[in-house]
C-alpha cells in the first residue's frame, strides 16, 4: 500500500471514528438541559452583595452588639473571652474583632473567582489585600465608633498574613477607623515575634492579659473558640455548649462564602473536583 493509499485510508477511519462519537454523545445527550454556567459561590455571593436580608441581619448584630457593650461595660465581673482568667475586673476594657466578612466586605474578590470560573489562589488573594479598597460590612462602622467614644479598646484578630498587616492597616484607615499608634491593636497570623498559629485561642489570651474583654464579634466559629475544623457533628455541639454567650457577648456575622465550616466538610488535600464531589455527597435530601 503506498503511503498515499494508507495517509487516506487512517484519515478516513479517524473521521468515521469522530462521527461515530459525536453520534454517540448526541444519542446520551438527547433530552439533557444544557450546561449550566454556574459556580459554587454564585448564590451565596449573591445573597450578600444584594439581599435585604444579609444588610438586616449584620446591622441588626451590630446593634444588638452596641446594646451589649453598654451592659458589659457595667458588669466588671464577666468577660467574653473563655481564656480570660484572674482578677480582669480592673482591667482596661476592649473589645476583640474579627475583620474579614465582619468587618471587612470582601464580596467584590470572591465576585471575580465567579466572573473568571476560577477558585481561591493565596495569590489572588494577596493582590486583593494590597488593594486595601475592601468596604464596610453593614452596621460595623456606627459600632466601632460607638465603642470609641465609650473608652473601650478596640481589638482585631486576623488570619491575614504578617506580611499583609501593612496593606490591611491601610484599608482600616481609609474607612475612618483609628489606629493607635502606641500599641498594635491589629494581631495577624504568623506576626513576628510571636508567630501566632491560624488558631485564635493564643492570641485571644495575650490580650486577656491586658483588657477586660467586653465583646467578641466574628463571622467563624473559630472567632469565639478553639474546636472549629471538627466534625460538623462536633462544631453544632461546641456552638450550644456556650449557648447562654450568643446574642450576649458572642455576636456572629452571616458568612455563607467560605469559613471554617466549609473546611470541616472535606480533608484537603483534594483536588477542586474532588472536593466538590465530597461535598455532594453530604447533601440530606431526606428530613
Amino acid at each position: 500500500m503506498s503511503h498515499l493509499t494508507r495517509d487516506a485510508s487512517a484519515g478516513a477511519f479517524s473521521q468515521r471514528r469522530t462521527w461515530s462519537f459525536l453520534l454517540v454523545l448526541l444519542l446520551f445527550c438527547e433530552g439533557c438541559s444544557e450546561v449550566r454556567d454556574s459556580h459554587e459561590l454564585l448564590h451565596s455571593l449573591l445573597w450578600v452583595q444584594t439581599s435585604a436580608e444579609y444588610h438586616v441581619l449584620s446591622s441588626t448584630t451590630y446593634r444588638q452588639a452596641g446594646e451589649a457593650l453598654d451592659r458589659a461595660l457595667q458588669d466588671h465581673t464577666r468577660t467574653a473571652a473563655l481564656e480570660q482568667v484572674g482578677d480582669f475586673a480592673n482591667q482596661p476594657p476592649a473589645v476583640i474583632l474579627d475583620l474579614d466578612e465582619t468587618v471587612l466586605d470582601n464580596s467584590p474578590f470572591e465576585g471575580r473567582l465567579v466572573t473568571q470560573r476560577t477558585t481561591f489562589s493565596p495569590s489572588a488573594w494577596d493582590d486583593w489585600i494590597r488593594e486595601a479598597d475592601a468596604r464596610a460590612v453593614p452596621g460595623a462602622l456606627d459600632f466601632l465608633a460607638q465603642a470609641h467614644s465609650k473608652g473601650v479598646a478596640i481589638l482585631f484578630i486576623t488570619n491575614r498574613h504578617a506580611g499583609q498587616e501593612s496593606s490591611t492597616r491601610e484599608n482600616l484607615e481609609k474607612l475612618g477607623v483609628s489606629l493607635p499608634k502606641d500599641l498594635d491593636t491589629v494581631l495577624t497570623e504568623g506576626e513576628p515575634p510571636f508567630n501566632w498559629p491560624s488558631d485564635k485561642s493564643s492570641r485571644r489570651q495575650y490580650l486577656a492579659r491586658r483588657f477586660r474583654i467586653l465583646l467578641l464579634i466574628g463571622d467563624d466559629l473559630g472567632d469565639f473558640l478553639p474546636g472549629a475544623r471538627d466534625s460538623p457533628e462536633q462544631r453544632v455541639r461546641l456552638a450550644r455548649e456556650h449557648h447562654e454567650r450568643w446574642g450576649r457577648s458572642w455576636f456572629l456575622l452571616p458568612n455563607p462564602m467560605y469559613g471554617s465550616w466549609e473546611r470541616s466538610l472535606v480533608s484537603p488535600p483534594l483536588s477542586d473536583d474532588d472536593r466538590l464531589h465530597s461535598m455532594r455527597m453530604l447533601i440530606r435530601e431526606r428530613p
